[in-house]
């Protein structure tokens, strides 16, 4: 499976969270693909709403989220969201411009969570770089 999410924004949110540690191109790499997995997941569940309801478009409510969100203020770039959103449900949904913003602020704010995980356990390994292993141990750990 390709990685949709371009690793920059990734890379912006882990930094943001790693304070002054570095971040390797790995950790950004493993982190774009955990979100893409997670993503993927979501908006299965989100499409098993949708067919519920008798509707073939995804909507912000599909994903649990009622509050109008700006994506303007989001790391993450829509387009790479909406793709990351039909892995698993094809071309069988039309994805709302509302559920979009929505997922990608899910997906942002599960990335905040691992990425501050990540640069605690690299921290803990008396390490001054986030690196991949961080996110897969998170993984490990946590999930």
């Amino acid at each position: 499976m390709s990685v949709e999410l371009p690793f920059a924004p990734v890379d912006t949110i882990i930094r943001r969270n790693a304070g002054d540690l570095r971040v390797s191109a790995g950790a950004a790499e493993e982190l774009a693909r955990r979100i893409q997995e997670h993503g993927a997941d979501l908006a299965v569940d989100a499409a098993d709403v949708a067919t519920e309801d008798g509707r073939k478009t995804l909507m912000a409510s599909d994903f649990g989220v009622t509050a109008d969100l700006d994506g303007d203020d989001l790391e993450l770039p829509i387009a790479p969201v909406d793709r990351i959103a039909r892995i698993d449900i094809g071309n069988s949904y039309r994805v709302s411009m509302d559920a979009r913003i929505a997922l990608a602020d899910i997906l942002e704010d599960y990335a905040d969570n691992v990425a501050s995980a990540a640069a605690t356990l690299a921290r803990h390994a008396d390490r001054r770089t986030v690196k991949a292993e961080d996110i897969e141990t998170y993984f490990a750990l946590f999930e």
